[in-house]
This record gives C-alpha cells, sequence and structure tokens, in this order.
C-alpha cells in the first residue's frame, strides 16, 4: 500500500478545523489506506469509506479495528457505492500526479498517483459528481496538487452550484514519483527548469 504522505496531514488538519458535529455524514472518495477516514470517526463523524482497490478497503478494514473505531466500506468507483445517499462532509485525496498515460492505471500501486496528462482524470469526475451527494449546507473538501491545476478545481465546483475557494496550502519538495517525472513536469511546462516543489492546496466547496 502507499502509505499516507503530506497531501493527507494537510487534509486533514484542514477537515479538524471544520470541527465536524458528531455524527455528522461523512464520505471519503478513495480512502486509500483510510487515514482520513479514520481521523474522521476520531472526531465523531459517521464515515463512509470508499475505494475501487479492495486491497485498501481490508487495509482501512484492518486500521479501524486496531483504532477500535467503526467506518462503514463500500467497495466501487466513486460515488457509485453511495449513489442517492446524502453527506454533510465529503474528504478526498484523489491521485492527481500528472503522467503520460491519458487514463488511470487499471492495477498496481500507480493507481493511488497516476492521473492523466493534466493531472485531472479524478478531479474532473469528482467535481462533477462529488457535489450531488452533499446535503444543504454541506462541505467539500480536496486536496491536490498545484501541478493539477487548482483553477480547475474552483471553476468546476462552482459551476456545479457550491461556493467554493482555497482553504489551506503547503510547500513541499517533491517526493520520488514527482522527482522521477520532473524533467517531463519541465518539458510540459508544468513547473520552470530546475524546480522541485509543487504547492498542496486544499479547496473547500460549500453547498448553499
Amino acid at each position: 500500500m502507499y502509505p499516507a504522505q503530506g497531501d493527507t496531514a494537510l487534509l486533514v488538519e484542514t477537515l479538524r478545523r471544520e470541527r465536524p458535529a458528531p455524527g455528522a455524514r461523512l464520505l471519503d472518495l478513495g480512502t486509500g489506506t483510510g487515514a482520513v477516514a479514520l481521523a474522521a470517526a476520531e472526531l465523531g463523524a459517521a464515515v463512509t469509506a470508499v475505494d475501487l482497490s479492495r486491497l485498501a478497503l481490508a487495509t482501512t478494514w484492518l486500521n479501524a479495528r486496531l483504532h477500535h473505531l467503526r467506518l462503514k466500506l463500500r467497495h466501487g468507483d466513486l460515488t457509485t457505492p453511495v449513489t442517492g445517499h446524502r453527506f454533510e462532509y465529503i474528504v478526498s485525496n484523489p491521485p492527481y500526479v500528472p503522467s503520460a498515460d491519458t487514463g488511470p492505471p487499471r492495477r498496481g500501486i500507480a493507481r493511488a498517483w497516476d492521473a492523466g496528462p493534466t493531472g485531472r482524470v479524478l478531479l474532473d469526475r469528482i467535481c462533477r459528481q462529488a457535489p450531488r451527494l452533499l446535503a444543504p449546507g454541506g462541505v467539500l473538501l480536496i486536496v491536490q496538487s498545484s501541478l493539477a491545476d487548482p483553477q480547475a478545481t474552483l471553476a468546476a465546483l462552482r459551476r456545479a452550484g457550491l461556493r467554493a475557494g482555497p482553504v489551506a496550502t503547503r510547500r513541499q519538495e517533491f517526493g520520488p514519483v514527482m522527482s522521477a517525472r520532473a524533467d517531463w513536469f519541465e518539458e510540459r511546462r508544468l513547473i520552470a527548469p530546475g524546480e522541485r516543489e509543487e504547492t498542496l492546496v486544499v479547496v473547500r466547496g460549500v453547498r448553499p
């Protein structure tokens, strides 16, 4: 499994500042190892965690047992397993690393980060689908890299009827995956020559 990174920590910090009410319904899209879902459960939220990977869900289940926390786990593609449900909070740390492939990998650990040439294969889908599941006044939190165009996320959420804006940022050095693609990023003009840092951004959308 792909271990939690700085983006996960930034998303968790942002969620804690939201202070969800006890029992608030929260959906974690692409839960991975369950780090954000577990943090939400510790805050008292009623958490549903979704992932396409059965291994990820098994890891989340085990982590929840170890921490004596209760989660609902759902296997499937993004919002499909929870169609028709409504949530006070939706959180997501999706794959957003630009890659030469036109779509996400079908299998393997690269599914945790590869997201097509613009890094937006999953981000664009989340921006379209997640707002439909928000209850009135509900909050959507998405963390992504500056290399995957946060302005496009803001524009998409606003088109979906949400009030949206960036609420947290953090500058960090490239990790191993980003470093290995730095030359390609330069060729694509996603970064300046010699640049080896990215800005993490948490975008917050609210349904009026």
